[in-house]
């Protein structure tokens, strides 16, 4: 049953309600502490604007989405360009009105969220919509916030000011970027989880292995990383190989662990069918075992995923060539260009987002018939 835009957005009205009262009392209360005239025709527009989508929203409840929408976005619009006249001065005016956009933005993302059309298309795109709201207002209060307050770039740099940075560095950043995922992450990755997953397949061929190498693997993966690391710089030298030995390290166990999990997850029933059919211990465990566990095994690859761009990049600090994401942060951090490290930073998620995003994808072309998956 496909619920009504209207039926899914009554219940939102205190969200509303909220950012009007909000907007009215920007018009009362002063933009500025110092009671300043700056900015008004922009403030004056922007409560304006709330107040009306608040109101035609109540009158036309089918055309809410799209006036919240509008609204919002055009309020904080106008309150990015206020900034240069209040930054280190807003005053109770200026915070209503940032408190009162953000609930009418709030007001669009849940209304979204609760929307569940009977097409596919339009499920998937409310489902890109929705996250992609909550970053981009994420970003929108985090520039209103630090610049309102004039936080110093040493404690906080705006999203502008990093914006500003990364486009300006770029050569830098892809440097970096090649350096310490296209060389250390990849290559230990691959390393890291094919090794762990032929490991498995010998545990679980060799009931020996079983007992007395999952104690030691477990050892090892309780190793913490800043002892791990500054050794295998010792072992592999300065560049790339010895980054890659510690996600080696760091994504050995997991697959480990996962895959051993995920070829014994095969039902008793399925196996008592393989051994009427004669089937060998190879052709079980390519036909029935191996599916069943990869499951697992994707949720080995997601973890590692993550883990991989982290162990590359705190092993950078032990000892690098001048060039790579955990180099430059630490050299940035010490020459108190927050900005730089910011935009390190973003690259790094950026990379693992996607990397992640990579996976999951295979995930699901691979493990189609999982549950999960089913629509």
């Amino acid at each position: 049953m496909t619920r009504s835009p209207e039926s899914a957005l009554k219940r939102l009205s205190p969200l509303m309600a909220g950012s009007v009262v909000l907007a009215f009392a920007a018009l009362i209360l002063p933009a500025t502490k110092d009671g300043a005239e700056v900015a008004g025709s922009s403030m004056l527009v922007a409560s304006i604007t709330l107040i009306a989508a608040g109101a035609l929203s109540y009158a036309i409840p089918a055309l809410t989405i799209v006036l919240t929408a509008i609204a919002a976005h055009f309020a904080a619009w106008l309150l990015i360009g206020t900034l240069p006249d209040v930054s280190g001065n807003a005053g109770a005016g200026f915070w209503c009105l940032v408190v009162a956009a953000w609930l009418m933005a709030w007001r669009l993302t849940d209304a979204l969220a609760a929307l569940e059309p009977r097409e596919a298309v339009w499920r998937r795109l409310i489902g890109a919509v929705v996250p992609l709201l909550f970053g981009v207002w994420l970003l929108i209060l985090w520039e209103l916030v630090v610049r309102g307050f004039a936080v110093p770039q040493v404690l906080l740099p705006a999203p502008s000011q990093i914006g500003a940075r990364f486009a300006a560095s770029i050569p830098i950043l892809w440097a970096d970027f090649q350096q310490t995922f296209l060389k250390a992450v990849l290559i230990g990755y691959a390393l890291g989880c094919g090794s762990g997953f032929v490991v498995a397949i010998l545990v679980d061929r060799v009931p020996f292995l079983r007992r007395g190498l999952l104690p030691f693997g477990n050892l090892v993966s309780a190793l913490p990383i800043v002892g791990i690391a500054p050794i295998m710089v010792m072992w592999f030298g300065f560049d790339w190989p010895s980054k890659a030995a510690v996600v080696v390290v760091m994504t050995f166990f997991p697959m480990l662990v996962n895959t051993v999990a995920g070829l014994a997850a095969a039902g008793a029933m399925e196996r008592d069918l393989m051994r009427t059919y004669a089937a060998s211990y190879w052709q079980t465990l390519f036909k029935l075992r191996l599916p069943a566990a990869m499951p697992f095994i994707f949720n080995a690859l997601k973890i590692n995923s993550t883990l991989a761009l982290i162990g590359a990049i705190v092993a950078e600090f032990f000892g690098t060539p001048i060039v790579g994401m955990g180099f430059r942060i630490s050299t940035e951090v010490g020459r108190l260009a927050i900005d730089m490290v910011w935009a390190e930073i973003a690259v790094a998620a950026l990379a693992g987002s996607v990397f992640y995003g990579v996976m999951a994808l295979l995930e699901r072309i691979v493990t189609f018939w999982h549950p999960s998956f089913r629509t």
